[in-house]
């Protein structure tokens, strides 16, 4: 779809509530594949507005960055181009730190410390998001990343001069400190990537690997459970206000379920793409202790940069989650 007719789409929408029509429906673009957790997690939460509202909002999804890039995606909803969307909130942490708090290396390395971290930083992410003209919903964590080559590697010099796909401020300073070249990839773009050579390795979770079928181009998954990004999904402010009492209570039910639903599906999704890795043929398992060590130091670096950047809030919320 182009511009034009994203930004006619949009104006249709508006239009639609402004002379009152009962029913109106919301497009949501999402980044990742149709069958990836996710896009599912989400298509139920649409399903579950359109029946709580008895078809007065229909929520429908568009996965796999076909309606805007995952890039598109937030700046799509804060403009109202779209009502609503998901997005890898890490992958704005240039705009603003707290948004990068999931993907602090080393400082979370299961769902269960993630969910202690989140409980802190979550309502801080809401308040910036907030303003920006976005109403924060609900998240999804992704299970823990780990590293995807197309050779052996048990040391940070093994990766020097490695083409490193990038998405965040985080992922592309990972790839400064231990030699690689980062490049900006989307997820929506990464299987041609990883098949023209313009990327040849990344971080991420099995479920990417194993949706994106890298085997066909890549060799080992080293497990280091770095950090636990999430997906988040969020509504234009100014819709999120045009709605009544009774279909804002609705989402905010479904979102409820929805992100109990994802956590559940990332954690049993772990093992199962790990598992879906390892029959395509590739190498999988935990890094080695001296790999292990050398990407904490890095990681201890990484916090501090980001530290730095967060300010008395980002610390805060670290010593919270550390003292609590």
């Amino acid at each position: 779809m182009n511009t034009s007719a994203k930004l006619f789409a949009a104006a249709a929408v508006a239009v639609a509530g402004a002379t009152g029509a009962q029913a109106e429906k919301w497009d949501m673009p999402m980044a990742y594949a149709a069958t990836n957790f996710h896009s599912e997690v989400g298509a139920n939460f649409g399903a579950c507005v359109t029946e709580g509202t008895a078809g007065e909002l229909e929520i429908v999804t568009h996965p796999s960055g076909s309606l805007f890039a995952g890039n598109e995606i937030k700046r799509a909803v804060q403009t109202g181009q779209a009502n609503i969307g998901e997005r890898l909130l890490s992958a704005h942490e240039n705009e603003n730190p707290l948004y990068g708090v999931d993907s602090i290396p080393f400082l979370v390395s299961s769902f269960d410390e993630h969910e202690k971290l989140w409980e802190i930083a979550g309502p801080k992410v809401a308040a910036a998001l907030a303003e920006e003209n976005l109403h924060y919903l609900y998240s999804v964590p992704w299970p823990p990343q780990g590293l995807y080559f197309k050779k052996e590697v048990n040391s940070v010099a093994d990766m020097a001069g490695i083409k490193f796909r990038s998405y965040s401020t985080a992922t592309a300073r990972m790839a400064e400190l231990t030699g690689m070249l980062p490049v900006q990839v989307e997820a929506a773009e990464l299987s041609q990537a990883l098949a023209t050579g313009v990327a040849e390795s990344f971080i991420s979770s099995g479920a990417t690997g194993y949706d994106r079928k890298v085997w066909e181009h890549l060799s080992h998954f080293y497990e280091v459970d770095a950090w636990l990004p999430r997906n988040a999904v969020m509504v234009n402010m100014d819709a999120w206000n045009g709605l009544s009492d009774e279909t804002k209570a609705v989402l905010e039910d479904c979102s409820a379920k929805a992100k109990a639903e994802g956590l559940q599906r990332s954690k049993e999704y772990t093992e199962f793409t790990l598992n879906g890795l390892k029959e395509g043929g590739m190498t999988v398992g935990r890094a080695g202790d001296a790999l292990v060590e050398e990407l904490k130091a890095i990681g201890a670096t990484m916090t501090e940069e980001w530290l730095e950047r967060a300010g008395d809030e980002g610390r805060a919320i670290v010593d919270a989650y550390k003292g609590g």
